[in-house]
């Protein structure tokens, strides 16, 4: 019996040998499919580069620009003080009809490399550091590789680029796009980040920079063009969305802008890139920037003088959102409210909101919770024309609201109806009115006053720019023939 038992652990061991060499084998075999893979992404990302390079080498062509779409200007509707005497009456049920309604504007995937960049091992690999809006960023990249332009003709570009489309520079792509994954960093912030990173490495305004912005742009699947005047290289950006007041070009049906002022005129090479996308100015995600807090402010009530809130927000979300470009898209600029109210709260500004509100409104219904949210916003902020603080129209993100001293209607509304889907729950649209903007929120109770149909729901009025007015109140005077439902996520 022993002797049997001795065979059977032989045999278990010769057995368990083959099994480990036969897992061996496939381990490796698979190792070698990868490779495979891998080099023939190498080769064809390089072949393409490779035609890229030498489109550049042909002549650039001159280009006039496009005449910078102006703001619409609108005069604005003052904010109107309830009279005391209206504020007791009973609200009664009063369906209004508003048949245009604004679509918000589609998300789609960020941009992709053609085919996956994996990091490599270089010759010299050096680390340098920079920042963007208060955040520290770090790419590797070959010392031993460094480049200069002698020249903006095409055969001068195209030789520079030459240096980067190598794996010297896969490394700073690879890092570049793992930073907007960890930051969560929409189309607008990378190609900033982008422009930091490239200047540190090469200095400021210089074209050296601008030509690795540039590429790694590229190379991370936004589309671009080149282009210069002569004495400087500019990269022009395509993007979904028009941008109000930015001297652009046209090309082909897309638009194209930089990220300074752009000459009346300019030579572009029309190179162009396999399954390039245009940027998209959706923040569809919270920026994950360092905190710089601010100097903390409080909001009250004037009906409810226990209901009030006091806030933080982060200064470097304050100086991302200055840079940000104000556009519309597919044509219609009621499109731009949409794009600022469906922007995420900042996650420590949501989370203290979210307690402190969570105290105030503890065993309240939908009603009362929204009647206390609307009078905080009419009564506990100070309004202010645009033109008079900024010089023209700004419409605010929620955390800008709570930032500068003044704001207006559309920032009220925004500001609004991110609260309350934010903390009820409960869904929101926005209403234009020539001049103004409001809101209008959808109860799942029973809620009377001004109601507009949308989609089979019921959403009722709620203006935070007239000032004492309870839910279900229009601001007098609105004319709902030309008014405009703006749909929100």
């Amino acid at each position: 019996m022993k002797r049997f038992f001795i065979f059977l652990g032989m045999a278990g061991m010769v057995l368990a040998s083959h099994a480990q060499n036969h897992n061996h084998q496939m381990q490796n075999a698979f190792d070698q499919f990868r490779k495979q893979i891998q080099d023939d992404f190498e080769d064809f990302r390089s072949e393409i580069n490779r035609d890229f390079i030498e489109f550049l080498r042909n002549p650039w062509k001159e280009f006039e620009s496009e005449e910078p779409v102006p703001q619409p200007k609108e005069d604005p509707v003052p904010p109107v003080v309830m009279p005391e005497e209206d504020k007791d009456k009973p609200v009664e049920d009063n369906p209004v009809v508003i048949e245009d309604v604004v679509k918000p504007v589609p998300v789609t995937p960020q941009p992709q490399p053609i085919k996956p960049i994996e990091e490599v091992p270089v010759v010299e690999e050096k680390t340098v550091a920079f920042t963007f809006f208060g955040t520290e960023g770090k790419v590797r990249y070959d010392g031993s590789k460094t480049f200069q332009l002698n020249g903006l003709e095409g055969n001068a570009v195209a030789d520079a680029f030459s240096v980067l489309a190598t794996e010297a520079y896969d490394n700073v792509i690879c890092d570049c796009l793992a930073l907007r994954k960890k930051f969560h960093l929409c189309d607008w912030t990378y190609l900033l980040m982008l422009k930091a990173m490239s200047e540190k490495l090469y200095g400021p305004g210089t074209n050296e920079a601008t030509l690795l912005m540039a590429y790694v742009y590229m190379q991370s699947g936004y589309r671009m063009r080149l282009a210069h005047d002569g004495q400087k290289l500019y990269m022009l950006y395509a993007s979904r969305h028009i941008i109000y007041g930015q001297t652009s070009y046209g090309l082909n049906g897309e638009m194209y802008y930089g990220l300074e002022t752009l000459p009346a005129r300019l030579y572009i090479s029309e190179a162009a890139f396999p399954k390039e996308q245009s940027l998209s100015l959706l923040i569809t995600d919270r920026q994950q920037f360092a905190i710089a807090a601010s100097a903390e402010r409080t909001f009250q009530s004037s009906r409810y003088p226990d209901f009030k809130v006091t806030t933080s927000v982060n200064k470097n979300l304050m100086d991302f959102y200055n840079s940000y470009p104000t556009s519309y898209y597919n044509d219609d600029f009621m499109t731009r409210w949409a794009m600022y109210a469906n922007t995420p709260m900042e996650g420590g500004l949501k989370a203290s909101l979210s307690k402190q509100f969570g105290k105030l409104l503890a065993g309240m219904g939908q009603l009362a919770a929204v009647e206390r949210l609307l009078n905080l916003i009419q009564t506990g902020f100070v309004y202010e024309y645009d033109d008079k603080v900024w010089g023209n129209d700004r419409a605010f993100f929620p955390e800008e609201t709570l930032f500068y001293p003044y704001c207006d209607c559309e920032d009220r509304s925004i500001l609004m109806t991110r609260l309350v889907r934010d903390l009820l729950g409960l869904k929101c649209i926005l209403i234009y009115y020539p001049g103004h903007l409001a809101c209008a929120v959808n109860f799942t109770e029973d809620v009377k006053g001004d109601y507009i149909m949308v989609g089979g729901k019921k959403f009722v009025v709620t203006d935070p720019t007239y000032i004492g007015a309870s839910v279900g109140r229009t601001m007098p005077d609105m004319d709902n023939a030309k008014a405009k439902v703006i749909l929100l996520e």
